[in-house]
């Protein structure tokens, strides 16, 4: 029996294209030690029970953590991201991914190593509140809140 869901691109993949989709794939393979040790967190519903997925793509990006059910991007922004031209090219990247009324936490590489705990504390209450506020949202036919 031929899966189906391959056929189809599920909502929460917002509009990305098959390149990005493969790119991310392999990102989920060399993910960097920060993002290993917040993922150990983050996965099998260890947050709140909601599910985040790894390298996530979302229109033309990959996002470093996703929770669909929270609508909520995480992101571990290590020294590269402190540069001019950097800073300039994730505020561009937020904005794509907020035009999809996502809403993005960042975490440097020091604050996953040495504040894994408030990392954690903030993840999960921002990851509630909007999850309990999207919940009771209409939803339209594409499986996504209405803006």
């Amino acid at each position: 029996m031929a899966y189906i869901g391959k056929t189809i691109t599920p909502a929460f993949q917002f509009l990305a294209d098959q390149k990005t989709a493969v790119l991310a794939k392999s990102l989920r393979r060399n993910m960097t030690s920060y993002e290993k040790v917040l993922w150990q967190c983050l996965r099998s519903n260890k947050i709140a029970g909601l599910k985040f997925r790894r390298q996530h793509p979302i229109r033309y990006y990959i996002t470093d953590f996703y929770c669909h059910e929270a609508r909520l991007v995480v992101e571990v922004d290590g020294p590269i991201h402190f540069r001019t031209d950097r800073l300039l090219h994730d505020e561009q990247r937020d904005g794509v991914i907020e035009d999809f009324e996502i809403k993005i936490l960042r975490f440097s590489n020091d604050e996953i190593r040495y504040h894994i705990k408030e990392v954690l504390r903030t993840i999960g209450e921002v990851a509630m509140s909007r999850a309990k506020r999207i919940d009771r949202l209409p939803h339209t036919g594409q499986g996504s809140p209405a803006p």
